[in-house]
């Protein structure tokens, strides 16, 4: 997102390969008119890995602060790390494997909470913290655009909520303020940190949806599905470290 005192890189993806560098090669964050580099700051909408392990090539990284000291630990069970050799089209080094992936401890520069404005000269991005997938996940609203960056708290599939850190109350509460934003005429576009683009009317249908399946027996199945990720992520993670 370009801004015209601040450029916004939003989720940073597994980091096998520097963002930045790719950024740069590829003209993205050229200067204009001949002025000096805007800043660049990567906001994290939530510290799993596919989000959070390319954090480490940024100066200037921003997540919410129930997440923070994940990021700075570099806890892998609350990043989820799980990453298998067929994800990845092209290893960034020969005799790589998936396996010995991790996401590195990342200081935050800063941290965010509900109500704060990123500013990028020109537009505005406000943080709304929308838990219920992880703790710490956020949306990035531009109120002026009607855009939400909606991170992976909404995207046009299966909502996760049976990790670790999910939590289906949290989540129906998040998925009424979504519902709320299209009532009020605040958002058109939705750009989700999975799949394709969609507006105002389907991301009505996607909360509203959620909602009424979160039910007894959503719950109970989820529970259920918690339990075995937890003891996956321990486990797969316990072989890293111990590596």
């Amino acid at each position: 997102v370009r801004g015209s005192q601040r450029d916004v890189v939003i989720d940073a993806g597994l980091g096998l390969r520097s963002l930045p560098d790719y950024l740069r090669d590829a003209g993205l964050l050229a200067p204009a008119e001949g002025a000096g580099p805007r800043p660049l700051l990567a906001v994290a909408t939530h510290v799993h890995f596919d989000h959070s392990g390319g954090l480490q090539h940024f100066e200037e990284v921003a997540v919410h602060t129930a997440e923070a000291a994940a990021l700075l630990q570099g806890d892998n069970y609350e990043a989820v790390t799980w990453l298998s050799d067929r994800e990845v089209a092209r290893p960034p080094r020969p005799g790589w494997s998936a396996r010995q992936f991790r996401v590195p401890p990342v200081r935050p520069s800063r941290l965010l909470q509900e109500g704060d404005v990123i500013s990028l000269g020109d537009r505005q991005l406000t943080v709304m913290h929308m838990p219920g997938h992880s703790r710490g996940s956020i949306c990035l609203h531009d109120k002026d655009r009607k855009i939400l960056f909606s991170g992976d708290v909404v995207y046009d599939g299966s909502m996760i909520d049976w990790l670790p850190y999910s939590r289906i109350s949290d989540y129906v509460a998040s998925c009424q303020r979504l519902m709320e934003l299209v009532d009020r005429g605040l958002v058109e576009k939705v750009l989700p940190g999975h799949f394709n683009i969609f507006g105002a009317e389907r991301l009505y249908r996607l909360a509203s949806d959620y909602i009424s399946q979160a039910g007894v027996c959503h719950k109970i199945s989820t529970c259920a599905m918690r339990s075995i990720a937890s003891v996956a992520l321990r486990v797969a993670n316990s072989r890293i470290t111990s590596q």
